[in-house]
């Protein structure tokens, strides 16, 4: 945090809440706010009364509307862990990266190996990022997520009111998710939907997996080739139908062809032959979006391939030919 920032944090602020942040609880609206200050110090101040709305006292699931005043009392923040710095390449890159911006919505292509978030020992997402590149946004936040090593389409609200909005579609299942993926094997085209259901468990360690389990819940994928390299590997589509934690990758293994660079669900010997022939990520890619926008707008987004990872699979077609 900057020295002025540390200092606005320091005194008493009041935010006049507007149409776009009208119905929301205050402690949603406070989290917002106050980016980087943990939940527990705003539900302690919720509680001892100092946040008050209109000059009134607030419980944290009271509703916000236009025109309300909020008072935030002075918080100190300097033993809130901070994000890392941007740097200038990686600002480039997302700057670069951006597929579709309006007032209310940025789409990016996400690179592979950038979270989606920080946390977990991870310093720095996209969101923290953006956040730094894009100051003076009131409101950034992930409408969705996409696996820290997967690569492309993700969508990220600039209004709460698009945020909404594009929840409610997911729900709905009204977005249309294309991904591709290199898959090991010789993915068959009589192999066209997976319909198995997925139940997440967490192992000894704490990792977390899913597995196709007779417990678990209904999941299906279609699936489509796109392009063959031999009997070594095959480009699929896979469109999710439903939105399970690593749907695809599992569906894919289930298949009897998991995803090319996948550590958690490929075998070691698979990910390093494939290693070999400059194949070094998860080869999973969200390469295109379809969504119909608020105003009747039909928003089609295609992201493309890294450079390095389009010339990889070039060479694969080259040495396969021979």
């Amino acid at each position: 945090m900057t020295h002025t920032a540390e200092n606005e944090q320091q005194q008493v602020r009041y935010l006049e809440v507007d149409a776009d942040q009208a119905g929301q609880r205050v402690d949603n609206f406070l989290r917002t706010a106050l980016k980087g200050v943990p939940k527990s110090l705003i539900y302690r101040i919720l509680r001892k009364g100092e946040i008050r709305v209109n000059k009134k006292r607030v419980k944290p699931d009271s509703r916000l509307e236009a025109g309300d005043v909020v008072r935030i009392p002075p918080i100190r923040t300097a033993q809130r862990g901070e994000s890392a710095p941007v740097g200038q390449g990686l600002a480039d890159h997302l700057e670069d990266a951006i597929l579709y911006e309006s007032e209310g919505l940025l789409v990016i292509n996400k690179p592979s190996g950038l979270a989606v978030h920080g946390g977990s020992g991870v310093s720095l997402g996209l969101i923290e990022a953006l956040r730094q590149i894009r100051p003076n946004c009131r409101f950034l936040e992930l409408v969705h997520r996409l696996d820290r090593d997967t690569s492309g389409c993700i969508m990220v609200a600039k209004k709460r009111s698009m945020l909404r909005y594009l929840h409610d579609a997911l729900r709905e299942r009204k977005v249309r998710k294309i991904y591709h993926a290199l898959v090991v094997g010789r993915w068959s085209t009589r192999c066209s939907q997976v319909d198995a259901p997925l139940k997440r468990f967490e192992l000894k360690s704490g990792e977390r997996m899913v597995k196709v389990h007779l417990e678990g819940k209904a999941s299906i994928t279609s699936f489509k080739v796109l392009q063959r390299y031999g009997d070594l590997a095959t480009l699929i589509e896979a469109r999710p139908l439903t939105g399970r934690t690593h749907q695809i990758r599992v569906h894919t293994q289930f298949a009897g062809h998991p995803i090319v660079g996948d550590v958690k669900y490929t075998p070691d010997e698979d990910n390093e032959s494939f290693r070999q022939l400059g194949l070094r990520r998860l080869m999973l890619h969200a390469a295109r979006l379809e969504v119909v926008l608020p105003e009747g707008e039909r928003l089609e987004v295609d992201a493309p391939l890294d450079v390095a990872t389009a010339a990889s699979l070039q060479q694969l077609m080259v040495e396969r030919s021979q």
